[in-house]
């Protein structure tokens, strides 16, 4: 028979009566003639509610026995989902991580995948069983210990299971009905995409859009697994929601397809840094080192003296996560202190936002990022960063104007019009 994955979130099985609507998903695609794998997610505020029990009850708590607490969430909806479509006449049954089992990496709450076999799933559909419903979000360690794989699992869950067995399609059920040019609470005439490239996907994921976790399409992308994105709380057939696909299956591609953003941006300077081999390693290793996630860079070269050693200078900007500003100060810090580096003076300016334009497209069009930088002027914007890949181009500025840059960039590349 055709395999199909579906995947439910949190807000798609927040309650029963959500979890019955599901299963009439799930329904009219066995009625179809699919045997389905569904992966869900913990109820809705679920997983928050377990971290808090497990906080309250350890503060430096052993991330074994963590991710066996925060896995169980998972485990209540896959039992009722499978209890609801047994009693819609549906043959199912319900699979925690270890029993199919998906095997993965000892790092507990970070766990990545390593094998799905298929065997024990395959046996039961070729018994007469139609729906395998699967707790995403969690898997087993070589040791025989639960894992969990961060947040966001459940998403990666369903690709890898979409790529373990072959799947036609894995779609991918949530609150909203497909993936925008942006986010439609900001500019309103943000219009629904019909399909969109693993690339551009997976830019939009990294760099704010929240559609999508990025591990999942990642891996989607290396499989080529077809998502589709689509609404929980809509009725939909096979044209709903918005197809994630290879570039090949778009026949022509606009240049720009999306403008993602996020608020939670700060700018970092190194003032006076010595420009000389070797330095950038030294910034960026304990940046690494510490866990900080550094996205945009750019070195600025000056001749000054650096206290009575005359030489090159440098001053080195780059961008972090306002929530790792602190982490970053202490691993600068540090390294100065181990005599790793020199600078003057550290400025962290928490008030920028990024703003991009992603899009196939830009590969064969010039002029991309003069367009962008003559809209944002025309709004009095001022860039402070610039970043660029080959589908993509993304500005620092100052966090008052993010949605008049988004509003902006959105009419300036017409995204409005099919």
């Amino acid at each position: 028979m055709p395999l199909l994955v579906m995947k439910f979130g949190g807000t798609s099985v927040a309650d029963l009566s959500r979890i019955e609507n599901a299963a009439k998903k799930v329904q009219a695609e066995v009625e179809r003639g699919y045997d389905v794998i569904v992966i869900v997610s913990a109820m809705s505020g679920e997983t928050n509610r377990l971290v808090g029990y497990v906080e309250g009850t350890s503060k430096l708590y052993d991330a074994r026995e963590y991710d066996a607490v925060v896995a169980s969430g998972e485990n209540v909806t896959a039992g009722l989902m499978a209890l609801r479509l047994q009693e819609m006449g549906i043959p199912a049954r319900s699979w925690q991580g270890w029993q199919v089992p998906i095997n993965t990496t000892s790092a507990h709450g970070s766990a990545r995948f390593i094998d799905i076999p298929r065997a024990n799933i395959d046996a039961k559909f070729a018994e007469g069983f139609k729906v395998a419903v699967v707790a995403g979000f969690q898997g087993l360690s070589a040791e025989g210990r639960i894992t969990t794989l961060g947040r966001g699992g459940s998403d990666t869950t369903a690709v890898a299971f979409a790529a373990a067995f072959g799947a036609e399609r894995c779609d991918i059920y949530t609150d909203v009905d497909g993936v925008y040019t942006t986010d439609p609470r900001i500019a309103s005439k943000a219009r629904k995409l019909d399909k969109i490239a693993f690339e551009e996907m997976l830019e939009l994921a990294s760099l704010g859009a929240k559609v999508l976790q990025t591990r999942s399409v990642e891996l989607a992308m290396r499989y080529k697994v077809r998502l589709r994105v689509l609404s929980s709380f809509e009725d939909t057939d096979e044209n709903s929601g918005t197809l994630v696909c290879d570039e090949d299956e778009i026949m022509e591609s606009k240049v720009v397809s999306g403008v993602a953003y996020s608020r939670d941006e700060a700018k970092m300077t190194l003032v006076t840094v010595e420009d000389r081999p070797g330095v950038a390693s030294a910034i960026f290793g304990p940046l690494a080192d510490a866990g900080v996630n550094v996205d945009m860079i750019v070195q600025n070269i000056s001749e000054k003296n650096y206290g009575s050693h005359p030489g090159a200078v440098t001053d080195m900007t780059f961008s972090v996560p306002t929530n790792q500003v602190a982490r970053a100060q202490k691993a600068m810090e540090d390294a100065r202190a181990a005599g790793l580096i020199k600078y003057d003076e550290l400025i962290a300016d928490t008030d920028v936002a990024k703003v991009s334009v992603v899009g196939i497209g830009m590969r064969s069009q010039v002029g991309v990022a003069a367009k962008m930088f003559k809209a944002l002027a025309a709004e009095n914007i001022n860039i402070k960063v610039i970043a660029t890949s080959e589908i993509k181009i993304s500005v620092l500025i100052d966090r008052k104007y993010m949605e008049l840059a988004v509003q902006a960039l959105h009419d300036c590349f017409e995204l409005d019009k099919a």
